[in-house]
């Protein structure tokens, strides 16, 4: 039974017990893939506890528009894609620049 944060504190945090679900999941897979820690620590070892209490501290929230969030994500995948092309365009010049010069 979980005891800590109380289901009051994470309700006063996230609109509905729906929400805190899937925001305690979502967070508890990153937490599982080795993202960023929120806390410096955790009262629970494992990660949906983690996650719970990362919620109750505040530190992990809903994005109040997803689709403003969509938007920002695909935006970073862009410029990523971008940067890796020029590096790969940049890479090829060099190995043209190479085969030239030897």
């Amino acid at each position: 039974m979980m005891l800590k944060p109380s289901i009051d504190l994470l309700l006063d945090r996230v609109d509905s017990k729906y929400s805190l679900v899937i925001l305690s999941a979502k967070r508890a897979h990153e937490l599982d893939n080795h993202a960023r820690k929120m806390l410096q620590h955790y009262e629970s070892y494992k990660s949906v506890g983690k996650a719970l209490e990362e919620i109750a501290a505040g530190d992990v929230t809903i994005y109040p528009n997803p689709e403003l969030k969509r938007e920002m994500v695909r935006r970073q995948e862009q410029e990523a894609e971008m940067m890796r092309q020029h590096e790969e365009e940049a890479l090829e010049e060099r190995v043209k620049l190479d085969s030239i010069f030897k």
